[in-house]
């Protein structure tokens, strides 16, 4: 729950010359005006532009973070915020502008920053039931945070055991598969060298017995030929002619 617009926050010195006092007053005052009427944007405008003349106006702050609290700009307006805290000089400002910074961080679900910036406010304003209110539904929400992120923890913590679990397993059926076919290899190898080794013993056989084939060839040739050798010897004994006689 939001604080209201701080339209008038106390008085402060004049540093600067009144005419431009005064129209940085007129401003945040056109600003508020807008705010009122629910036109934020525009008020957003005139807010920074009091500021542009007067970076010290915490009015200009406090409702610049109004107004972009009410766009959802929620990270915006938390820079504004911390402005307006850290230029404010009263309790009371400080503690409004610790409420409204920890609005802030609720709607960003910044919780964590939501509890301190509330506590902040009850330190300075310990009276506020708002502030209280705030806190505590801060630290419910805190909690529940809390207890998501460790359930989360955890069920990150199952699977990536279940994850290495896989990957073990998997790698066991790789090394499976790959044994398998170092297995499978090594057998075809044998296999294969079997056959080769079968293969050359039939060439030598049929080598062998080409090679006694041809002695057995050979032998008949031999045999013909000397047949036929010993037919022509006797062919030119038979019919050789006579020696002269002798005187």
């Amino acid at each position: 729950m939001m604080k209201r617009s701080w339209f008038v926050i106390g008085q402060w010195s004049l540093v600067i010359c009144m005419a431009q006092a005064q129209s940085v007053r007129s401003l945040v005052n056109s600003g508020n005006d807008l705010y009122e009427g629910k036109k934020f944007a525009d008020a957003e405008v005139n807010y920074k532009k009091a500021l542009e003349k007067d970076i010290t106006s915490v009015p200009g702050h406090f409702n610049l973070g109004n107004s972009l609290y009410r766009q959802d700009k929620f990270d915006e307006s938390i820079k504004s915020f911390q402005d307006a805290v850290a230029k404010a000089e009263s309790k009371s400002a400080k503690a409004q502008a610790y409420f409204n910074f920890g609005d802030a961080h609720l709607k960003s679900q910044k919780y964590d920053e939501a509890v301190k910036t509330f506590t902040e406010s009850l330190k300075l304003d310990p009276n506020d039931d708002d502030a209280k209110y705030n806190l505590s539904y801060a630290l419910m929400k805190l909690k529940e945070e809390q207890k998501k992120n460790q359930k989360n923890d955890r069920n990150k913590k199952d699977q990536e055991k279940q994850d290495q679990k896989k990957q073990e397993q998997d790698k066991q059926n790789q090394d499976k598969q790959n044994q398998d076919k170092q297995n499978q290899e090594q057998q075809d190898q044998k296999k294969q060298d079997q056959q080769q080794n079968q293969q050359q013993q039939q060439q030598a056989q049929q080598q062998k017995q080409m090679s006694k084939a041809d002695a057995e060839r050979i032998l008949d040739v031999l045999k013909n030929n000397e047949k036929s050798v010993q037919k022509k010897l006797r062919q030119r004994v038979a019919g050789r002619p006579k020696g002269e006689k002798d005187w």
